[in-house]
């Protein structure tokens, strides 16, 4: 599944900036930061935005003397692109294998550089509920092994989760997933 993106984009940097986008639709960057994110030159990160732009995929933005880019929500490929995207950073399979499996679950975030939409091969999952930590860890070894990222998860009571709520809300964040609604 990882080589997804790759068989049918050739440019890196196009994977990376779509992935960007797309994952978490509500981020917004610009060239610099983005040439420094990817280790690539501004150029070619450049020249994929244009091309990402002038196809719709992207907008953009103009801020004083910068420009910031951000998926186009109203395109008609955008909830295929989101889906390929979750698919390809192995989500679908973290919501399937885990939080679906864990019992008395409240809601699942994404936290950190998975909800900005970075691929940094870590997954930094949120928890709150009453969760058995020990299945917890099973079911994460082994999805692990199937998506090639580590996963990480902070477990959080409601109350402890009511408690850090304002401090949380300086992280980023995405709901994945809530008890009786399905989200992704």
């Amino acid at each position: 599944m990882e080589n997804l993106f790759s068989g049918l984009i050739s440019s890196k940097t196009r994977i990376k900036l779509l992935t960007r986008f797309f994952f978490n639709p509500k981020t917004k960057s610009y060239l610099r930061e983005l040439a420094k994110e990817f280790n690539a030159s501004s150029n070619s990160v450049r020249e994929e935005l244009n091309q990402l732009t002038n196809t719709g995929l992207l907008k953009s933005e103009k801020s004083g003397r910068q420009v910031f880019y951000a998926a186009n929500q109203k395109h008609p490929l955008f909830p295929e692109l989101k889906s390929m995207v979750s698919k390809v950073m192995g989500i679908d399979q973290v919501i399937d294998s885990i939080v679906n499996r864990l019992g008395d679950l409240e809601q699942a975030y994404l936290i950190d550089d998975y909800a900005e939409g970075k691929d940094t091969g870590i997954i930094d999952l949120m928890l709150v509920g009453n969760i058995d930590q020990y299945y917890l860890n099973d079911l994460s070894r082994k999805t692990e092994r199937y998506i090639k990222r580590k996963i990480r998860s902070l477990v959080l009571s409601r109350n402890e989760f009511d408690d850090l709520v304002s401090k949380l809300e300086k992280r980023p964040r995405i709901l994945i997933w809530e008890a009786n609604k399905k989200q992704a």
